[in-house]
């Protein structure tokens, strides 16, 4: 008979030792440095998450850009802003470009600097001195003033919402020069210098008329722009016929506030244009923001306005792939995941929370591969609630957000399907990876002590974890069957897709990346 401690102790040697703690106090492994990098970009807002502050978020992206190569840095600022969508982080790296490599900087500007909140964003942490200068310096300076060159006036007017810095502040930093009479006329009215009120924008002329009462006509300008004036319910409902589709998902209780919907039709045309999948794709939409829309969301908003958000919900999803073989979708429910998911803001904390992204990562999953098996988890496997994949998706979202709290214990899905000998092909989990109850002494966390065993009766088995806060540590390292990913857009899915069918191997994420094209 074979000599069990021997074999066990044999088995234990494939699993790699841990060689940190995570912010919880357990066990765990350290993410390369660029993979920490990237799990930043993906999920860090500069915000205080459930154990770590922003300052202590920007320090360690600082600390881990100093000896990562500027060319990663450049691919990881495109990835994170043209895929994840991201704000800060890709403003942040080109900054840090600025002082690592200006030829970099030059190269991938444009493509992350794309809009006016960029813009602002990138001024303003250069001027903070973070990234050790407190000036523009030259050649920012320069791309700042080919970003306003790049633009007509009426573009660069709608962008020039926000303030610290206003667009204002930024076009006397830089001092663009006026290519005709009507760029002159444009950049002194912005600045609040004499100008010659002919030779503005048509637009920018319509906005005034209208601002001093002489004129009942709209301008076709960012609503933030109109709130502070004073705006006739007719005002409104022009402003709500006219939004994109990310304004109007963002507004919808204003709207109610403001009489909308009591306007003959204008509940069918804001339900058509949330569920419109052409504006959907344009808007490059959260699936999380439109469960956001859903939860904030008051009484006086017409059900086939929330009905459309639930609508436009199985339309955002629809790339998440159908995967072949057994799946497990293991949702952490802990009392970490109680924070919001992008972080504590003052006055502006977001009403998502990182368990509603789970769930609804989960809830996705299950709707196009419905024979999965849903392992939410905290001390142990929630095992009292079952779900419909028939059921939308932001129905199956909302049942698994209201369960959690307690502690958190990654290894318990993999410890119960060991106990069941369960069979399987993949195993996704969504978590903080901040585990702590099963910390113990061994080989290994217990995650891997649990996935090596798993690994015995399905040897082919691929583990996914995705990642939803920056926090740098895993339970279970990278390596051919485990992929570690981090974020909350659709481009996760992409990733995952890639791993399940092979077409990545060790580091996958960060080859990724990688890949990207400067």
């Amino acid at each position: 008979m074979a000599n069990k401690s021997l074999f066990q102790s044999i088995i234990g040697n494939f699993i790699p030792k841990t060689d940190t703690f995570n912010e919880a106090g357990g066990n765990a492994y350290s993410f390369t440095p660029k993979h920490v990098l990237a799990q930043y970009a993906m999920t860090g807002c500069f915000n205080a998450t459930f154990y770590a502050s922003a300052e202590n978020q920007l320090e360690k992206i600082l600390e881990m850009s100093q000896n990562i190569e500027p060319e990663f840095i450049a691919k990881l600022a495109l990835y994170s802003r043209e895929r994840g969508f991201m704000k800060d982080m890709p403003a942040l790296l080109c900054a840090i470009l600025s002082i690592k490599n200006r030829d970099l900087l030059v190269k991938v500007f444009s493509r992350v600097i794309d809009n006016g909140k960029m813009l602002r964003n990138f001024v303003q942490i250069i001027r903070s001195g973070v990234v050790g200068r407190k000036s523009l310096g030259s050649l920012p300076k320069r791309l700042v003033r080919e970003w306003f060159e790049n633009r007509n006036e009426e573009n660069i007017f709608r962008a020039s919402i926000g303030q610290t810095p206003s667009f204002a502040d930024i076009i006397k930093m830089v001092h663009p020069k006026p290519k005709d009479k009507e760029r002159e006329a444009f950049f002194g009215y912005m600045i609040g210098r004499q100008y010659d009120e002919t030779k503005l924008p048509g637009l920018v002329q319509q906005y005034e008329a209208f601002k001093a009462g002489k004129s009942e006509e709209m301008p076709k300008v960012p609503f933030e722009m109109l709130t502070m004036l004073n705006l006739s319910s007719k005002n409104w409902v022009e402003i709500a016929r006219n939004g994109s589709w990310q304004m109007t998902r963002m507004n919808l209780n204003t709207f109610a506030r403001h009489d909308v919907f009591k306007s003959l039709g204008m509940d069918k045309i804001i339900a058509d244009r949330l569920r419109n999948p052409e504006l959907i794709t344009k808007a490059k939409a959260f699936p999380y923001q439109l469960m956001s829309a859903y939860l904030m969301t008051n009484s006086d908003v017409p059900k086939i306005v929330t009905e459309a958000l639930q609508d436009a919900m199985e339309i955002a999803i629809t790339n998440v792939p159908k995967f072949d073989g057994k799946i497990y979708i293991c949702p952490d429910v802990s009392g970490s995941m109680s924070s919001p998911v992008t972080g504590y803001r003052q006055g502006s904390t977001s009403k998502v929370r990182c368990i509603d992204v789970a769930a609804l990562v989960t809830a996705a999953v299950i709707r196009k591969n419905p024979d999965a098996e849903v392992l939410p988890f905290e001390c142990n496997v929630v095992t009292n609630l079952k779900l419909n994949s028939r059921d939308s998706v932001m129905t199956n979202a909302s049942k698994l957000a209201s369960i959690g709290g307690g502690g958190t214990n990654c290894s318990a899905p993999l410890a119960m399907l060991n106990k069941n000998r369960a069979k399987g092909d993949l195993v996704i989990f969504v978590s903080d990876n901040e585990s702590w109850v099963d910390a113990k002494a061994g080989r290994g966390s217990a995650t891997m002590q649990e996935w090596q065993k798993f690994k015995q009766n399905n040897p082919n088995a691929k583990l996914v974890c995705i990642d939803i806060q920056p926090y740098g540590t895993t339970q279970a390292p990278d390596r051919q069957d485990i992929l570690n990913i981090g974020g909350f857009s659709d481009q996760v899915f992409d990733v995952i897709s890639l791993f399940a069918n092979g077409q990545n191997q060790g580091e996958h994420w960060v080859k990724v990346i990688e890949a990207v094209e400067i």
